[in-house]
C-alpha cells in the first residue's frame, strides 16, 4: 500500500502526466482533462484522473527536488502499475542561445545530487526513454514549437553564487539547463522498467536573468508544454 498516495486500485491511469506544482496538477484537470476526478490529496499533493481525447490519464504533482519526485514515482509504479511518465516542469537556461519560452525535451540528465552513490558500484547516467523522446519531438515540430533536445541538469542547489560563471561551465560540456527533478525521474524509470520522459520550459536564462516571461508568455508556453506532454502520454 503506497505511504504518500491515497487513491485506490485502478483509479490511477497507466499513462502520467508530472508536473511539480500541485496546484499546476488541479489546473491541467480543469483546462485540460474530461471528467476529472481528485484521486490524491495526502500533503497537498493533488492528483487527478480523466480523459484526454477520450483516453485515460492522470495528472499529479511530484513537488520539488529529486527526493520528492523519486517518492513519488517509485509508489506510481509499484503500488498502481504506472507504465509511462512524462514530467513537465520549468527550468533555468544555461545555454546562452536558449530564450525564455523555449522548450527542452530532455535526452540525458547530469546532477549535482548522490542519489546513484548510495547503491550502485559506478555512475549511473539517467536517460529519457527514446520512443517517448522521438514522439515528443515529432509531436513539436509538427505543432511548430521551437524545441531543442539534450542533455539536462539537475541540479540540489538553487541560488548558487556568480550563476553566469556556475552555467558557463556547464554549457561547456552541452548542458542546456538546470532544474531539480529529472535525474530522480529517469532513475526511478530505469529500476521500474517503465518509460519517462521530462519536457521543460525555459523561464529564465542565467545569463540573462532580467529577462522575464509575461503572463501572456507563461500561460501561452506552459500551456503548449501540457499538451505536448499530454499527447505524447497516449496512444496514437
Amino acid at each position: 500500500m503506497s505511504m504518500h498516495i491515497n487513491a485506490k486500485p485502478g483509479e490511477i491511469a497507466p499513462n502520467v502526466l508530472l508536473p511539480g506544482d500541485p496546484l499546476r496538477a488541479k489546473y491541467i484537470a480543469e483546462k485540460f482533462l474530461e471528467d476529472a476526478v481528485c484521486i490524491n490529496e495526502i500533503r497537498g499533493m493533488y492528483g487527478y484522473t480523466g480523459t484526454y481525447k477520450g483516453q485515460k490519464v492522470t495528472v499529479m504533482g511530484t513537488g520539488m527536488g529529486i527526493p520528492s519526485i523519486m517518492i513519488y514515482t517509485t509508489e506510481l509504479c509499484r503500488e498502481y502499475g504506472c507504465k509511462k511518465l512524462v514530467r513537465i516542469g520549468t527550468g533555468g537556461a544555461v545555454r546562452e542561445s536558449l530564450n525564455v519560452g523555449d522548450i527542452v525535451l530532455s535526452s540525458a540528465v547530469s546532477t549535482t545530487s548522490s542519489l546513484n552513490m548510495y547503491h550502485l558500484p559506478g555512475t549511473f547516467a539517467p536517460v529519457a526513454d527514446f520512443d517517448l523522446l522521438h514522439k515528443a519531438y515529432h509531436l513539436a515540430k509538427d505543432k511548430g514549437l521551437d524545441v531543442t533536445v539534450g542533455n539536462t541538469l539537475s541540479n540540489d542547489y538553487l541560488y548558487v553564487d556568480n550563476k553566469a560563471e556556475y552555467s558557463r561551465q556547464w554549457e561547456k560540456y552541452g548542458i542546456l539547463l538546470s532544474e531539480q527533478e529529472g535525474a530522480g525521474l529517469y532513475t526511478v524509470a530505469a529500476k521500474e522498467g517503465v518509460k519517462a520522459l521530462m519536457i521543460v520550459s525555459v523561464v529564465i536564462n542565467l545569463y540573462r536573468p532580467e529577462e522575464q516571461m509575461s503572463d501572456e508568455q507563461k500561460e501561452r508556453g506552459l500551456n503548449d508544454m501540457i499538451e505536448l506532454g499530454l499527447e505524447t502520454l497516449i496512444e496514437d
